[in-house]
């Protein structure tokens, strides 16, 4: 057996311990493990993140843009703070020495030629831990025709992730009968986050997004939404920063741009470093200049 140590003498008695309270909305009470996932999503030090979503194959195939994964999107990776993507992307495709957070779609079921609300846990939990993700993601349709039904999924998630230490984000998708307005959004993230949801993500309106992003208890991530000018989406992810946003899930904005790599740190520079729109639309147009377009 090893040799007994000296009994310790520096106890500090003159230094009060400390507990550093957690960096992000609404989490503070949550446990060690939970803390340590999301951490893996938001920067410890902007309280922010960037996160990449490309899991848009699951209900539209290979979209625009994600035709090949391996060449449009794991070139990207290393400028994200997290990818949002399938378990058959993750382990078919990503390379397992990616070292930023995995936020792992886990609901699922109807394609663009069904109802879309009439979604179904796709994924169990175990296979989420086996994979080591930081979070699960399930879509919530608040005014969709199976509202009661994606609710009834994204609680059940929130249970199990309680109990294993997993976060889950709750994503917001727009009722055919609801109006895209920060009014329905407001309703919208209110639910997941009194539900359970750990962080939401949804999308960005001109008229109101402070007001959303104020009464969500817990982070709230702007979604990229359809592709636009660079410089518009620029503005739009600057502007929700400014109002209240803990980040971005950007996905067409970035894959399908001219200069992907480019317009992904210029993305990173409006989020983290606080680049004003024309300071970082130039940052692009620069890096865009470097690099080339992107090859189709």
């Amino acid at each position: 057996m090893p040799e007994a140590d000296q009994e310790g003498k520096e106890y500090f008695l003159n230094v009060p311990p400390t507990s550093e309270g957690f960096f992000l909305k609404g989490s503070n009470s949550l446990d060690w493990g939970m803390k340590n996932r999301l951490s893996h999503i938001f920067s410890p030090k902007t309280g922010r993140t960037v996160m990449l979503a490309v899991d848009h194959g699951y209900f539209q195939g290979p979209t625009t843009g994600l035709e090949r994964i391996d060449l449009s999107i794991v070139p990207l990776a290393p400028y994200a703070d997290t990818l949002m993507l399938t378990r058959g992307i993750l382990r078919s495709t990503i390379p397992p020495t990616f070292t930023g957070g995995v936020v792992l779609r886990a609901s699922g079921g109807p394609s663009i030629l069904r109802e879309l609300s009439n979604e179904q846990l796709a994924v169990g939990i175990e296979d989420a831990l086996r994979l080591n993700v930081s979070a699960m993601a399930v879509q919530v349709f608040i005014g969709g025709e199976f509202e009661t039904q994606t609710v009834h999924n994204m609680t059940r998630l929130v249970d199990l992730g309680n109990r294993y230490g997993m976060p889950i984000l709750a994503v917001t998708a727009v009722g055919k009968d609801m109006a895209r307005d920060a009014r329905y959004f407001r309703l919208a993230c209110r639910i997941c986050a009194e539900l359970g949801a750990h962080y939401v993500k949804t999308y960005y309106v001109p008229a109101g997004f402070d007001t959303m992003a104020a009464s969500c208890p817990v982070p709230l991530v702007m979604a990229g939404g359809k592709k636009i000018p660079e410089a518009d989406a620029l503005t739009m992810t600057y502007n929700a920063i400014q109002e209240g946003a803990a980040g971005v899930d950007m996905g067409r904005n970035i894959f399908q741009s001219e200069a992907p790599i480019a317009m992904i740190q210029a993305v990173r520079a409006v989020v983290h470093d606080g680049l004003n729109v024309k300071e970082a639309f130039q940052m692009y147009q620069d890096l865009g200049s470097q690099t080339g377009a992107k090859e189709k």
